[in-house]
């Protein structure tokens, strides 16, 4: 997914991503709150599997009807089941999906184009792919216990499972090395908004940053 927009105003592009468990979609939820313009994978992951989506026949087709839940959507966890069995199951999901999220996210990034908006692109596999083009990078960060404790109280997952999924993602350090503010999530929820405040006025610096540029040139 390479994004690339310009305008007479330019907006800031900001990746945002993090570790399964990490409570990404919690910090994105927050930044939303203040005003940034959120264009969330997962979600849009979620419509192109959707039945009529880009990419739900062609999922049944590879991964066979099993995946296929009673009300015609596809069972996410039957999915998973199968694409994390093995590297080639899971790089033919990520065939699958990633063009057509590829697609939708750049469309809604055209649309932004000619503001001064905050737009945060969260991404989950945004150091993964390396194909995401952003101004800055916010990562999410928790230890891995701490994450696998969440997906298995939170979500429903066993803990092999949960600890399959962590590992089948960048490490800690290879997602740190990539950021330019960090998020740590690793304590009591009631700790996070002060961290998400500093992380906005982090962000209003950036936004000032780029309209002086901009002005200038």
């Amino acid at each position: 997914m390479l994004v690339g927009v310009t305008g007479e105003k330019r907006m800031v592009v900001v990746g945002l991503t993090g570790g399964i468990g990490s409570g990404k979609s919690t910090v994105s939820g927050l930044l939303a709150e203040r005003g940034a313009i959120v264009i969330d994978a997962d979600r849009i992951a979620a419509d192109v599997r959707a039945p009529g989506g880009a990419a739900y026949q062609p999922l049944i087709d590879r991964f066979g009807p099993t995946i296929v839940a009673a009300d015609g959507t596809i069972d996410r966890k039957a999915l998973a089941e199968i694409a994390f069995a093995d590297e080639k199951a899971l790089a033919d999901l990520n065939a699958i999906t990633h063009p057509a999220i590829g697609a939708e996210i750049a469309a809604r990034m055209a649309a932004e184009a000619g503001t001064d908006h905050l737009v945060l692109l969260d991404v989950p596999l945004l150091v993964e792919n390396g194909r995401v083009t952003t101004d800055e990078v916010i990562v999410v960060d928790c230890p891995v216990d701490e994450a696998v404790r969440r997906l298995v109280e939170y979500r429903g997952f066993d803990e092999a499972d949960a600890r399959r999924r962590v590992a089948a993602q960048v490490t800690r350090d290879e997602r740190l090395a990539k950021a330019d503010f960090v998020i740590d999530n690793s304590g009591a929820p009631e700790a996070l908004g002060d961290q998400v405040t500093r992380c906005w006025t982090w962000l209003e610096s950036v936004r000032a940053e780029h309209r002086a540029r901009s002005t200038a040139e």
